[in-house]
């Protein structure tokens, strides 16, 4: 861990989640009229996001609410759209002090994000966990508040309006899955036939009858599971080699 006190890392955390907490605050309110297309009322929107730090799968949980699915199919779907998290958990372990006490490691895992993650595992030594709870001090609230506000907005604003909003947050989405797709042409591939199985998925006599929840969880397991067999990623080479 670096010689800082807890109020030192506290700040840093604090100062480096600033933009964060912006860039949170944009999606999220994208996302808070996803949540108020499946009825959720601002409150329950900024529980919601204040409980879960994550786009996808928030993304995925308001869509299977919309599609009136049960909670096994959101704990489910969840579990699979957030399931990166579980890899960035596992490098973020092997930078914690031996000695940290269970309660912070608790504190920490609650706040794994993508940006927070980049954040911490960039700094040298120890990972210390009030720099965690600093950063997630001004994300965390951020993505609620936009969440909440998105659905507030959602209720007050045209149809026509919030309907453009509600391309936002595809575009998140496209943001997220072009960049790979343009430099690897399996991942292209395999993203065209994802877009193609959700479509043909409608049609078919026995898995069109699954609510649209179901079909995604079916699809993700089916597709991931076979790209991962036809196209493993080759282990990277030991660098002190």
């Amino acid at each position: 861990m670096r010689n800082e006190t807890n109020s030192q890392a506290f700040r840093a955390g604090f100062h480096d989640g600033i933009p964060i907490g912006l860039g949170y605050f944009a999606v999220a309110f994208a996302l808070g009229v996803a949540a108020r297309d499946a009825g959720m009322t601002p409150f329950q929107g900024f529980l919601a996001s204040i409980l879960c730090n994550a786009s996808a799968g928030e993304y995925a949980g308001f869509t299977v609410i919309a599609a009136r699915s049960g909670y096994l199919g959101m704990a489910l779907i969840t579990l699979v759209a957030n399931a990166r998290y579980l890899l960035m958990s596992t490098a973020m372990s092997q930078r914690l002090d031996p000695e940290m006490k269970k309660i912070h490691r608790f504190g920490m895992a609650m706040y794994i994000t993508d940006e927070i993650f980049a954040i911490e595992i960039a700094r040298p030594g120890y990972l210390h966990p009030f720099y965690t709870y600093g950063a997630a001090a001004i994300a965390s609230p951020m993505w609620a508040a936009g969440t909440a506000l998105g659905i507030l907005a959602g209720n007050l604003m045209p149809v026509r309006i919030v309907s453009a909003l509600s391309v936002a947050l595809f575009g998140m989405f496209l943001a997220v899955i072009i960049p790979p797709a343009r430099k690897d042409r399996v991942i292209l591939v395999l993203i065209l036939v994802c877009f193609a199985a959700s479509w043909i998925s409608e049609k078919l006599p026995l898995v069109g009858t699954l609510s649209q929840g179901n079909r995604v969880i079916l699809l993700t397991v089916i597709l991931s599971a076979a790209a991962a067999l036809l196209f493993p990623h080759p282990a990277e080479e030991d660098k002190d080699n």
